[in-house]
């Protein structure tokens, strides 16, 4: 499919039942404008696009991302993202402490083996995280 703003308005407008002579009179415009939209030969005005938006229902980052966010979904994929970049980030921050610590000669053995252990564990999880969402 194609990610095109113009794609984008083709597939609501087409959703909502409306042709392109019913979007270009509630825009005040031409049918032959919106049909230029939609073959990707040209691009909403500025102004228009809040319109369209509000039309369709959608917001202009929507519109303008070419993808729709869902309410609860978005929120989700939010949260599940900020878990991911953590355990990402927890093994990479304990294995610069394992190293800075032995440099300054200020962490047994003991200590640093559960400090990778962390990170390796934290790896793991986020290794299975990526295997469930495909």
């Amino acid at each position: 499919m194609n990610n095109s703003i113009g794609s984008k308005i083709a597939e609501l407008r087409k959703k909502n039942g409306m042709t392109q002579a019913d979007l270009a009179e509630k825009l005040g415009i031409t049918d032959k404008a919106v049909s230029k939209w939609e073959r990707n030969l040209s691009c909403p005005d500025i102004t228009t696009i809040p319109r369209i938006s509000e039309i369709f229902g959608v917001s202009v980052d929507e519109l303008m991302q070419c993808e729709r966010v869902e309410g609860k979904e978005g929120k989700e994929d939010g949260a599940r993202g900020l878990v991911r970049t953590i355990l990402r980030a927890v093994p990479l921050a304990m294995g610069v402490a394992v190293v800075v610590l032995s440099i300054m000669k200020k962490l047994d053995a003991g200590s640093a083996i559960s400090m990778l252990g962390l990170g390796l564990a934290c790896i793991s999880v986020s290794s299975f995280m990526k295997d469930e969402d495909e």
